[in-house]
């Protein structure tokens, strides 16, 4: 089996980083028995994100799948973009406003959002490629 467009992978590649966003900690609280120890922040103590991230990572599967719906397929990875936008917002008030003790982990919180709407992006040109070759295609014809 070849996968022949370049987009699946990007999506697959951005639920890949999205379910590792959802099982990494995100932040480090100060826990109540000493100023030095801290304690790892998950996807799960929030349970309201956790659904939003679970929801995205849904939505970019289900686009994987709708290879023959081009312009559905389309409409679908927009949503997933703007959803991750949204994680990524509330991520901040989240952290920032809500646990003003906690510390950023980068590489278990921001980077992986990041890298999940980079491959979204990706993935949503290789579609527009697509649309446009097709659309020029029949142009042909």
């Amino acid at each position: 089996m070849v996968i022949q467009r370049i987009q699946t992978l990007f999506l697959l590649l951005a639920v890949g980083f999205m379910i590792l966003f959802c099982l990494t900690p995100f932040a480090s609280a100060e826990a109540a028995a000493g100023a030095d120890s801290f304690t790892p922040v998950f996807v799960k103590d929030a349970p309201v994100y956790m659904i939003l991230n679970i929801v995205i990572a849904v939505l970019l599967f289900l686009g994987i799948f709708m290879f023959k719906n081009l312009k559905q397929q389309m409409k679908v990875t927009l949503a997933s973009m703007v959803l991750i936008c949204a994680s990524i917002v509330s991520f901040g008030f989240l952290l920032f406003v809500g646990m003003p003790d906690a510390h950023v982990i980068w590489t278990g919180g921001v980077l992986l959002l990041v890298c999940a709407l980079v491959c979204a992006v990706l993935a949503y040109r290789g579609m527009k490629k697509d649309h446009k070759l097709l659309t020029s295609y029949d142009r042909l014809r």
